[in-house]
């Protein structure tokens, strides 16, 4: 009989997972991940992970199965806790699911389950693997999952084959509403629980108060740019080949205080992040003010008015070697390859038409139309149709 440990977090979707596998013979132990225990920083004074634990008990409970806690906080501190700080510093915004994913999850906890003897761990995501052979060799496949509304492979584009290898994915065969229901019949207590908000198990926190902890406040000002920036208007040149073509629309507009007019104070710009439009405090413009680029060096923010500046949109983004991560190591492209595939640069996004062109020492993603807030830090993945293909991470 196969063993397989679950994460337990305390939601619905962990518990119908465990539900499942039980369902189908697994021998199945829950064990939850305590990865945060700052008290300073959770607001209020509910503390979630107090809560969660408590519902992942009642669930394994209900359920016949062994139950225990991890305390992966000091891991979690070094690796998503510091590395966040660190890229915030940089003026880069990092994205703490995937990391998380990559890190924690299908890292040392897996590491644990193994030492326990387990064949697999499953989590609650909604995603598909799929394994097929070919040359002879095994190869795992990660498929989003069938609810186009909750998939989430996206969070887990920086898994490797190995990692692949030893996880399941039970629910990524259903829609939310399917989960719930099926909680519901088993009557575990997470059938009505809320999805879980805030970073990737610390809980309630708020950014910038967790940010704040390590980052001090240092006032900059607001600058507003006009749509007639000249950057935004010059005339193309002409390309002898691609890749000037793709190092010309992968550049960022640079901007200095004479680009715009000073129109606020923030208390530090690495705690804003391009796209934003809360927390500018300043009003009487037309339009809303966005976010367009925060520089960190100076401590300066420029924005400017409405979804449709010119300073929010660019074509190409660049992703370096040691940070481009192909989760079907065969498809892996060569210098001079390129692969017409569909990606997204953050969760939500619907995915977009673009070619991914490698050249030595990285990859250019070439969107077919240009994107809004192309954001450092953050995670590219592609697709081709259902299947994650690689990922990485925007310089």
């Amino acid at each position: 009989m196969k063993r397989v440990i679950v994460g337990l977090s305390g939601g619905v979707d962990s518990s119908v997972t465990a539900y499942l596998l039980k369902e189908q013979g697994y021998e199945v132990i829950g064990l939850f991940m305590k990865n945060w225990h700052d008290d300073s920083v959770t607001i209020s004074d509910e503390c979630p992970w107090l809560e969660d634990s408590n519902d992942a008990l009642i669930v394994a409970d209900k359920l016949g199965i062994p139950f225990q806690t991890v305390d992966l906080s000091e891991q979690y501190k070094e690796r998503i806790v510091d590395y966040m700080f660190n890229e915030y510093e940089k003026g880069r915004t990092p994205n703490p699911d995937v990391l998380c994913n990559r890190e924690i999850k299908f890292d040392v906890f897996l590491k644990i389950a193994l030492d326990l003897g387990a064949d697999y761990v499953a989590t609650g995501h909604y995603c598909r693997k799929e394994t097929i052979e070919k040359d002879g060799k095994t190869i795992h496949k990660l498929l989003a999952g069938k609810d186009g509304n909750k998939d989430q492979s996206y969070f887990l584009c920086q898994l490797s084959q190995e990692q692949l290898e030893k996880s399941l994915f039970p629910i990524g065969e259903l829609t939310k509403p399917e989960v719930r229901e099926i909680a519901a019949k088993a009557d575990l207590i997470t059938a009505e629980k809320k999805d879980s908000q805030g970073l990737c198990f610390i809980g309630k926190v708020k950014l910038p108060d967790f940010l704040q902890q390590q980052l001090q406040p240092k006032e900059g000002v607001i600058v507003e740019v006009s749509t007639d920036k000249e950057s935004y208007h010059k005339q193309l040149p002409t390309f002898t080949n691609k890749v000037d073509e793709l190092a010309y629309y992968a550049q960022k507009h640079t901007y200095a205080l004479s680009d715009g007019k000073v129109v606020g104070k923030h208390q530090g710009a690495h705690y804003f992040t391009k796209g934003q439009r809360k927390g500018l405090a300043v009003g009487g413009t037309t339009e809303p003010l966005f976010v367009i680029e925060t520089d960190v060096k100076e401590n300066v923010i420029y924005t400017g008015q409405g979804k449709a500046h010119p300073g929010l949109y660019r074509r190409t983004l660049f992703v370096k070697d040691d940070e481009l991560h192909w989760v079907r190591e065969d498809m892996a492209l060569q210098p001079d390859e390129s692969l017409e595939v569909m990606a997204r640069i953050r969760y939500r996004q619907p995915l977009q038409k673009a070619l991914i062109y490698k050249i030595d020492g990285g990859a250019y993603v070439d969107f077919e139309n240009p994107q809004s807030a192309i954001t450092e830090g953050q995670f590219v993945a592609w697709y081709i149709n259902e299947e994650l293909i690689g990922s990485g991470v925007i310089s």
